[in-house]
């Protein structure tokens, strides 16, 4: 390999870690929360695709390289990462909500 392949100083990020961090402490808990939760309902039903996809982005967000012009990509796979791993139990709490306010 030569050093031409190599990535400039300027081109790396040193602080790549942060954003995959960041959802990945809340994401990963909420994410087997919520296949134990499922698994003891007798599956995940239709919410089967978004923890697939919460898993999938944030993985995205940890592998994508380490450049400075792919920070904002990051950030966005990350916090979509983030959004549909709350997006299950965001959703019963609204429908617990709705339900209560409606007896």
């Amino acid at each position: 390999m030569s050093d031409t392949d190599a990535p400039s100083s300027s081109a790396a990020h040193l602080t790549w870690w942060r954003a995959p961090l960041v959802a990945s402490a809340p994401g990963l808990p909420l994410i087997v929360l919520d296949h134990f939760w499922f698994a003891s309902h007798g599956g995940p039903g239709p919410f089967g695709g978004v923890l697939h996809w919460a898993i999938g982005l944030l993985v995205l967000a940890w592998v994508l390289p380490h450049r400075r012009s792919l920070r904002g990509l990051r950030i966005a796979a990350a916090g979509a990462g983030l959004a549909c791993a709350l997006f299950p139990p965001g959703f019963a709490l609204l429908l617990g909500l709705a339900w209560s306010a409606s007896t």
